[in-house]
């Protein structure tokens, strides 16, 4: 047993999903595309009497980690740190929940494989009712096609390949519960008809393309965010909605060309993985590879 283990974990903005459910947590999940953000989520593990969960400094509740832990049969500290806005589409509770579970099986020398590990956090995130498949995508990087539901046993997955900049802009929060907890039959429709698009022709502009498409045709767009894409588009650029947020993000510089003061990152080709040990008592670098403009 360790004193300390500490993880990084990507953002993820997804552009389009249909959701399926089963009977087991490990294979209900969502088929859909999304973006996996270098900025993200710094997760610590330490042993502790009793879990507590801290976010930014602040004590939170958030079932996906408890139950990683138990899952574990562990008691801990979880502490989290990230610049990434809290409810507004950036997959920050699968962050935390797959951030736990690296962290937690290197502090208590649990020996279990990444797929593992990808498989407990998912399954914690869905039965939580937070989240059908930011965990697989955050465990793999990139642009994801996640082309089969559930946890990295079940789920295939494509990509688009890019290292794009993105830009993102935030507005407030959307309840991801009400949405996928509901009727979701319009909005998988939509989600399925989005994979077959981009499947066929795997572009970034495709993926920004069907992105717009599902938000319109399972009427998710606020107000607000269908005034900013289309501000965008005006500007010659490309934007989208993040499920499940009032968040528009675009890949290069649409949202600052519209006039806009976008965050800055970039795409994260690698996935969530475990920080240097020996470095978890230093003051690492900035969680956000970006910059506002």
């Amino acid at each position: 047993m360790s004193e300390r283990a500490s993880a990084f974990v990507p953002g993820h903005v997804t552009g389009f999903f249909s959701v399926v459910r089963t009977d087991d947590p490990t294979t209900t999940g969502s088929r859909g595309g999304g973006i996996a953000l270098s900025d993200g989520v710094r997760v610590t593990v330490e042993p502790a009497p009793e879990t507590t969960i801290t976010l930014d400094g602040r004590t939170v509740q958030i079932e996906a980690v408890e139950r990683v832990l138990d899952a574990l049969a562990v008691e801990a500290a979880v502490t989290g740190e990230t610049d990434l806005p809290i409810g507004a589409g950036f997959g920050v509770s699968g962050a935390m929940a797959l951030g736990a579970a690296l962290a937690a099986n290197a502090v208590f020398d649990r020996r279990l494989s990444r797929d593992e590990l990808v498989t407990i956090a998912h399954g914690a995130e869905v039965q939580a009712g937070t989240g059908l498949g930011d965990v697989v995508a955050q465990a793999a990087g990139g642009i994801t096609l996640r082309l089969e539901p559930g946890g990295p046993m079940e789920n295939r997955l494509d990509a688009v390949p890019t290292r794009s900049r993105v830009e993102y802009v935030t507005f407030g929060e959307l309840d991801t519960a009400t949405v996928i907890g509901g009727d979701t039959d319009r909005l998988s429709e939509a989600g399925n008809e989005g994979l077959s698009t981009v499947v066929a022709e795997p572009t970034v502009a495709e993926f920004m393309y069907a992105s717009r498409r599902f938000a319109r045709e399972a009427d998710l767009l606020t107000e607000t965010v269908r005034d900013v894409i289309t501000d965008v588009a005006a500007a010659d650029g490309e934007a989208s909605m993040a499920m499940l947020g009032e968040t528009v993000f675009a890949l290069g510089d649409g949202l600052s060309a519209a006039g806009y003061d976008p965050q800055v990152c970039q795409v994260d080709p690698a996935g969530a993985t475990l920080v240097d040990g020996r470095h978890a008592d230093r003051e690492g670098p900035p969680l956000s590879t970006g910059t506002s403009q």
